[in-house]
């Protein structure tokens, strides 16, 4: 008789307490150690970390991987679930640009897509002459491969196209590639007539660029040694000498580059969360200084379209917390000249506006349901496209023209899969382009979507939305994942997802929160959940926990939590709270470590950030209010439930030490004898692995663990 196999043991790190003195208060931290001093490089060549953090880190995974051998069938079932779910052949729906359309395409096994062109059927405005194509004189353009990506991830760990776009003459074609993770990306330009790339790349650039509007310029955003944008360059679209553009002073800004949709301008914009700036070059002359569109004010935020021979301005100025639309003069485009035209609402959020010759397109979020406003310029009557459900998404998917009356939109549900219509704004005329296939098959009547709302202890109503399989006992005996975010403004819109159905059918409720900290109720929503208000993002979660648990949606027994990033943090910090709630927490790339990383200036995020969370390295009130809930340094001695953090090991916003020490932290506090696991990819960052199903190996893991932790499967690992 064979002996049996022992348990995995966890490993045990070494503690080296670093000491940190802070506007007169003192903390101490035992694993500071396992930020690697060199972690700038590290960004850029991984294997390069120091030698004990990579050996820790080897223990960690090891040990994540023997504690659940018991799943792994499980995590490749979900797998090709989730798999089975996609079209593999997939493609867009063909994008027009004059006589051409732009589309992507994924061979059957691919990773990553083939982006491609075809020629266009007429009728179509030929832009570059101004005259309507009504015949098609010649046969029509074959399909045209402008960048394989797969062949391009070829051999390589990491491969990502972060954006890809032609230019406007369709003589050229540009996309970035960041290869390890680390979000620094080489921007290339490739001749379509000859194939060739043409001069050297842009290095240390963000991954996003764009063509001046008479095709003979390529402007990019470039990223500081600290990750960050500070300047805009621009050099001839086939190659030669970057030259500056502009330079941003304040390391506090985010920056990007593009144009507007009337291609009359060259757009920068500049701001973070509390305050912008636009500046515009005209497109009739690229290499023109930058211009300010209206001085930058602290606390007023505002982006531009060029409409109707002025500008179109959506701003939070005047105290519209939830945006207003302005107008004013191409030649008066100072604050002080601009007209109110669509008023602020409270609660009507105006998340952004799309411009066409002759229509004015915008989104609107109230409630955590969208709609998309058309407004005619001849005579500024509206039109709107709305849904009557309990939840779902409508999004803009936008083009490349600006002379059409077709705007392309998507519609999506929890039970629905996506779908692409081409809406005719002169005749109101819809027309299906696309319906997300699902090759496994999805039964809609099976399912069903709600709409529930928490009350949070301020009395604030919060949403949830809940997918489930039709006529599931609202008992407790389900078992349940309750997924939040709540930061930076970001949304949780309530969409169709491949991957969550491999839990709801096997009996799972999801739930999805709506909570303070994004603008699933409008921007006053977030601004709720921020800064010195942040923590009513963590006890928004627990109130839905709690409601959905005292309506038989769950029991604490059969609860899991999940999130990531800065819902990594959500993760830490309820957990803190109230660990009595759930059986398991997944914290995916968490931002847990707060108060060292909001004090270490050297970090990609650290400045811009602090209008998010606030600055304890010169706000005492921001230390202590920040210190309060700061996941890493509130973990104390209690059950904690198990635990599940992911990380990269080249992730330039959550750096890889932070779910590595809060795991080690945890586990010398937790009193319940639950596992806590860490797994780092240590050949990618924030997002993950970069092919499509690779990805969906990661999440297929999460999954596992799910089921595991409300299994109890340690108990027999």
């Amino acid at each position: 008789m064979s002996a049996p196999a022992s348990k995995p043991v966890p490993p045990t790190p070494k503690k080296i307490p670093k000491v940190t003195e802070q506007l007169g208060r003192t903390r101490t931290d035992n694993y500071a150690w396992m930020k690697d001093d060199n972690w700038q490089a590290v960004l850029r060549d991984p294997t390069i970390v120091k030698a004990d953090v990579k050996a820790h880190l080897t223990e960690e995974n090891a040990y994540t991987k023997a504690m659940l051998a018991p799943t792994e069938g499980l995590q490749e079932k979900m797998f090709e679930e989730m798999k089975g779910r996609i079209k593999e052949d997939d493609s867009s729906v063909p994008a027009p640009d004059g006589s051409w359309e732009y589309y992507t395409e994924y061979e059957k096994g691919a990773q990553h897509p083939r982006y491609m062109r075809k020629g266009r059927t007429p009728p179509y405005l030929d832009a570059s002459t101004g005259i309507v194509v009504t015949a098609q004189r010649v046969p029509p353009k074959p399909p045209q491969v402008l960048l394989d990506a797969d062949a391009l991830a070829e051999g390589k760990a990491y491969s990502e196209v972060g954006a890809a776009s032609h230019s406007p003459d369709h003589k050229l074609f540009g996309y970035a590639e960041d290869a390890q993770g680390s979000e620094f990306y080489k921007i290339y330009v490739k001749d379509l007539e000859s194939g060739a790339l043409l001069g050297a790349p842009v290095e240390s650039a963000y991954g996003d660029f764009t063509f001046s509007p008479d095709s003979q310029w390529l402007f990019w955003t470039h990223r500081d040694s600290e990750g960050r944008p500070d300047k805009i360059f621009r050099r001839p679209a086939r190659g030669g000498e970057d030259v500056l553009v502009y330079e941003e002073a304040d390391d506090g800004m985010f920056m990007g580059v593009g144009t507007t949709a009337s291609d009359a301008f060259i757009s920068i914009g500049i701001g973070n969360q509390e305050t912008s700036e636009v500046r515009l070059i005209p497109a009739s002359d690229p290499t023109a200084e930058p211009a300010v569109f209206a001085v930058r004010q602290e606390g007023v935020l505002y982006d531009v379209e060029d409409w109707d021979g002025g500008f179109v301005i959506r701003t939070n100025a005047g105290g519209a917390v939830d945006f207003k639309l302005c107008t004013t003069a191409h030649d008066k485009t100072a604050a002080e000249h601009w007209q109110d035209w669509i008023p602020h609402r409270p609660g009507r959020f105006i998340v952004g506006i799309g411009a066409f010759k002759d229509y004015l397109v915008r989104l609107e979020r109230a409630n955590a349901n969208n709609s998309i406003i058309i407004t005619s310029r001849a005579d500024k009557s509206e039109k709107p496209i709305a849904v009557d459900e309990a939840a779902y998404v409508l999004g803009i998917d936008g083009g490349y023209e600006f002379d059409t009356p077709v705007m392309r939109y998507t519609y999506t549900s929890p039970t629905t899969p996506k779908s692409w219509f081409d809406y005719d704004m002169a005749t109101g005329e819809r027309t299906l382009r696309k319906t997300q296939e699902i090759p496994s098959g999805h039964d809609p009547a099976k399912y069903e979507t709600a709409r529930l709302y928490a009350k949070a202890p301020d009395g604030a109503e919060v949403p949830i939305t809940i997918l489930m399989k039709k006529g599931t006992k609202l008992d407790g005996s389900a078992p349940l994942m309750v997924y939040g975010y709540g930061s930076y403004g970001i949304p949780q819109e309530p969409g169709y997802s491949i991957r969550n159905y491999s839990l709801v059918d096997r009996g799972w409720i999801w739930a999805t929160t709506h909570i303070r900290g994004g603008s699933d109720k409008g921007w006053g929503w977030f601004q709720d959940g921020r800064k010195f208000s942040k923590k009513n993002t963590f006890t928004d979660f627990i109130a839905c926990t709690e409601h959905l648990q005292a309506n038989g949606y769950g029991r604490p027994a059969k609860t899991l939590a999940y999130g990531g990033s800065a819902g990594g943090l959500l993760m830490g910090a309820v957990v803190n709270m109230r660990p009595e709630l759930y059986a398991g927490i997944i914290a995916a790339v968490p931002f847990v470590d707060v108060i060292n990383t909001m004090s270490d200036t050297s970090l990609p995020l650290t400045p811009p950030e602090w209008p998010e969370w606030g600055n304890p390295i010169e706000d005492p009130k921001a230390y202590d209010y920040m210190m309060s809930y700061s996941p890493y340094d509130n973990v104390s001695k209690q059950a904690y439930p198990a635990v599940l953090a992911t990380g990269g090991l080249s992730d330039g916003r959550v750096t890889y030490w932070e779910p590595e020490k809060w795991t080690a932290k945890l586990r010398d506090y937790t009193t319940s004898g639950k596992p806590i696991l860490l797994k780092i990819n240590m050949e990618a960052g924030h997002g993950g692995a970069s092919g499509r199903f690779d990805f969906l190996k990661e999440i297929a893991l999460d999954y596992a663990f799910a089921v595991w932790a409300v299994d109890e499967g340690w108990k027999t690992a």
